[in-house]
């Protein structure tokens, strides 16, 4: 988790530096390509990550390690061919897609960089799962880490010279930096997986591991595959319905650009811990349930709901009340366009989305955190088709849909495992920490108005953390779990 904080950290910066090396269009065209980008990984991989994380975990903790490095090889040949099958056909849709669907032939080249990327970033993923699945989470924070500064720093050496040419080349530079530091992960990864696959017996590419493999692969990749898919169509609905509106095409491309290069990357910014808490849920979930340790079992749930809740709490609160301000301060963006006080309420959801989606998984119920994804992206869609082709609202039309989209998913996925029998968590995990965000949006415009930001940003923080000790939301043996924890490492 910390070196996941380090890593959004440097992440803050890049796009920070993106902004305002490259200017609003250049990171417009990029975001709008990215959404493509990730839908082309969704596509090709298959969902197998989340398969070779969950079974490692389960046969590590059954001591079959000669099935560990067969599920690898097997894996690592179905992606191989994966790769293969799927590429040709994705290099020739790239002209379709960006001068018709996407509207904008200047992404073209930004996209075919991106196919070119996709191998990379696939096998990197195979490696994580495999380290996760062994419970060695530190080596795939590091690499994170590693890409993100090698970014950072190409990002300041190399793309000045792309400015002076077009948007469109240094939208395509921007992504040429990102396999660059996907290939330095990689390496770094390798090290870690060739040290760790020598300590079990040699396994070999075996048929019979291609089953289990699918089984939990293809629904997680159905549900990862249209969550990326309804992505991959968002900046497509974006742009043609507010063209329907009024807006000129470049714009509204501009427009995209700000709000998922900006505005949702800092709501993002906090979700490193329940980024962290979901890596790891998949194995200590699969491993509790395969020794049919359900104490355990729900000790670990219930500790990663209720962090993902107080860690809601205090981002909602902060960009509810001083999100506005901190877009144009730190991306120096020339008008506050007020979207993080309508994206911040609902956005108080995603934090506990990422942990719930991966006890859903590991729970062997990928089946329904797919579904739970297509009823949240459904709606999204229709309702941003809906909403920002309407010249009155237009693009904040837009960021209530993406937002309701979050909404759906999140109370879905808490239906879900409520159902299941040996889990005992309810909606009390989160309704009084949401009840303390709304109080304190109340509360402190009155107590800290007209004062500078960085103290009415530290008085909103303590006006948050005294309600939650207060409430016992957050309780002083709490500090001591976690000072055993670190005592540990």
């Amino acid at each position: 988790m910390f070196v996941i904080f380090i890593s959004k950290c440097l992440g803050f910066m890049y796009r920070m530096q993106f902004m305002r090396i490259a200017g609003e269009e250049a990171v417009g065209l990029y975001m709008t390509a990215y959404p493509t980008f990730i839908f082309f990984i969704s596509l090709i991989q298959l969902g197998i990550p989340i398969a070779i994380s969950k079974l490692i975990a389960e046969y590590h903790a059954k001591r079959k390690t000669e099935h560990v490095t067969s599920v690898m090889k097997t894996a690592l040949k179905i992606s191989a061919i994966s790769i293969i099958l799927f590429s040709p056909f994705i290099y020739f849709a790239i002209p379709y897609i960006a001068k018709v669907l996407l509207h904008n032939e200047n992404l073209i080249f930004t996209l075919y960089i991106s196919l070119f990327t996709i191998p990379i970033v696939i096998f990197s993923s195979l490696i994580k799962a495999y380290l996760q699945g062994l419970a060695k989470i530190a080596p795939t924070a590091w690499a994170q880490l590693l890409e993100q500064l090698v970014r950072i720093g190409l990002i300041i050496l190399l793309l000045p010279y792309f400015i002076s040419e077009s948007p469109a080349l240094t939208a395509a530079a921007a992504m040429g930096i990102t396999a660059i530091g996907e290939i330095f992960s990689l390496l770094f990864l390798a090290i870690f997986y060739r040290r760790s696959s020598k300590k079990f017996k040699k396994g070999s590419t075996d048929t019979s591991f291609t089953k289990p493999i699918f089984n939990i692969a293809l629904p997680s990749a159905g549900s990862k595959l249209f969550g990326t898919f309804t992505w991959f169509l968002e900046p497509i609905i974006f742009l043609k319905a507010l063209t329907v509106s009024g807006l000129a095409a470049g714009a509204a491309t501009t427009l995209y650009g700000i709000i998922s290069g900006v505005h949702i990357p800092l709501l993002l910014f906090p979700a490193f811990i329940p980024a962290a808490l979901a890596i790891v849920l998949i194995p200590a979930v699969s491993s509790a349930l395969a020794s049919n340790n359900y104490p355990l079992l729900n000790k670990r749930i219930t500790h990663s709901l209720r962090l993902s809740s107080l860690i809601g709490c205090m981002a909602a609160t902060v960009f509810f009340i001083h999100g506005d301000e901190l877009t144009m301060v730190l991306f120096h963006l020339e008008e506050n366009r007020g979207y993080m006080k309508i994206l911040a309420p609902i956005f108080y959801f995603y934090y506990i989305q990422s942990p719930l989606h991966s006890i859903l998984q590991a729970l062997d119920e990928a089946q329904a955190a797919m579904m739970n994804s297509i009823y949240g992206g459904i709606g999204k869609l229709f309702l941003l088709f809906f909403l920002a082709s309407q010249p009155a609202i237009q693009e904040k039309g837009a960021i209530i849909a993406i937002g309701f989209g979050v909404l759906i998913t999140s109370f879905l996925h808490i239906a879900s495992i409520k159902q299941q029998k040996k889990i005992n968590v309810g909606f009390r995990f989160f309704v009084l920490p949401y009840g303390i965000f709304i109080l304190t949006s109340f509360v402190q415009p009155v107590i800290a108005a007209g004062l500078p930001l960085i103290i009415s940003c530290s008085i909103t923080i303590g006006i948050v953390l005294l309600l939650l000790f207060l409430t016992r939301q957050i309780r002083f043996t709490d500090f001591q779990y976690l000072r055993s924890i670190f005592s540990r490492s």
